[in-house]
């Protein structure tokens, strides 16, 4: 099993970074910590103290259209806390 990750961009994600030291990435929804730690530590180079999870639920979504109402869902996923040791950062943008 592969699991991908990827950096979350926000606002929030930015002020927890920042004051905690905590980073926030979209994971694939198989991925236990486990994965996600040994995974973030290869990618980043950084020693990682701590992952919380979170699943995140699919919304409804829904549309009027010619044709009527059309219903549907986006896909469930799964978001990870990682608490990286201190005096130590993880740089999204350094390869750009």
């Amino acid at each position: 099993m592969e699991i991908s990750i990827k950096p979350i961009i926000t606002e929030a994600a930015t002020k927890l970074s920042e004051k905690r030291n905590c980073y926030t990435f979209r994971v694939s929804p198989e991925a236990n910590k486990y994965q996600i730690k040994s995974l973030i530590e290869q990618v980043y180079g950084v020693k990682v103290l701590s992952v919380n999870t979170a699943n995140m639920r699919g919304k409804n979504k829904s549309r009027w259209t010619k044709s009527g109402l059309l219903r549907g869902k986006t896909a469930a996923w799964k978001k990870a806390y990682v608490t990286v040791a201190a005096g130590q950062t993880i740089e999204f943008f350094s390869n750009i």
